[in-house]
């Protein structure tokens, strides 16, 4: 396994224990359930897949502030 693959992702090397959260039926699945086409994931718990929407929404909206500051800031050259 390539540790650096994973860097960042709180999942393992050895990628242990993996949960995902399902966006077809809207809940947490381990890695036996749907298709990863229809999952966000992996994450390292449970707890952190169920939180999986609320996490995107809060890096969606840091990343839509980082864009509006750089708009801003090349508005003013």
């Amino acid at each position: 396994m390539y540790p650096e693959a994973n860097q960042g992702h709180g999942v393992t090397a050895d990628m242990g224990e993996r949960w995902w959260y399902c966006l077809k039926h809207m809940r947490v699945e381990p890695d036996e359930g749907c298709p990863n086409k229809h999952r966000m994931g992996p994450y390292p718990s449970r707890e952190a897949a169920a939180a999986a929407l609320q996490t995107a929404d809060e890096r969606n909206e840091a990343w839509r502030k980082a864009d509006r500051e750089w708009d801003e800031d090349t508005e003013d050259d």
